[in-house]
């Protein structure tokens, strides 16, 4: 019985997968969202990214491809996931609210050009709607990482990779493939292959 459970998820992520692979819209937008990215390097910008719980931890560790390496020995580009400071972030949504976190935070230290990739399954985390907003406000660049629908993000970010799935964990493992394609695909751009 679990062998047969086990088979049917990983066939279940790789349905996923295929049904990236066949949309050409979506990949189109991908391939739009690491030439922004691209273009924001090396104009001298940084690359922020927040998300909460599974997705603030690839945040994190998107973030990490870029301002450590992926493939290459390289000159560190500028990204940070915006939850890594504790101290902020206790004191942040004690003394005001949780949902002001990540917008409080790109007030004071994004500029415009910046990127801000917010990652969130349903697209409509309180935390990064508001970031959205404030992006906005600052010329901040988005791109939103979401499931099928999109949720509010969608409406409200520059650009949108909403993974075909209403299936948290498999919308998750396809984050991280898209940001892995952006990371490789940039560091390409920038330092050559």
């Amino acid at each position: 019985m679990s062998l047969a459970i086990i088979k049917n998820l990983i066939q279940s992520s790789i349905e996923v997968k295929q049904n990236l692979l066949t949309d050409d819209l979506l990949l189109k937008q991908l391939e739009v969202v690491v030439e922004v990215v691209t273009n924001a390097f090396k104009n001298g910008n940084a690359v922020y990214f927040a998300g909460n719980g599974g997705s603030a931890a690839d945040a994190q560790h998107l973030a990490a491809e870029f301002s450590g390496r992926f493939y290459k020995d390289r000159k560190a580009l500028p990204s940070d996931a915006l939850h890594c400071n504790s101290s902020y972030l206790t004191a942040v949504a004690n003394d005001y609210s949780y949902d002001v976190i990540y917008a409080r935070l790109l007030e004071g230290l994004a500029k415009p050009g910046d990127v801000l990739i917010g990652i969130s399954t349903s697209g409509n985390s309180a935390n990064i709607v508001k970031a959205f907003e404030m992006a906005k406000t600052i010329g901040v660049i988005t791109i939103g990482f979401t499931g099928a629908k999109g949720g509010q993000m969608k409406d409200l970010g520059d650009y949108l990779i909403n993974v075909p799935s209403n299936t948290t964990p498999r919308i998750q493992e396809s984050h991280i493939l898209v940001g892995h394609i952006i990371c490789e695909l940039v560091e390409e751009n920038i330092f050559g292959k």
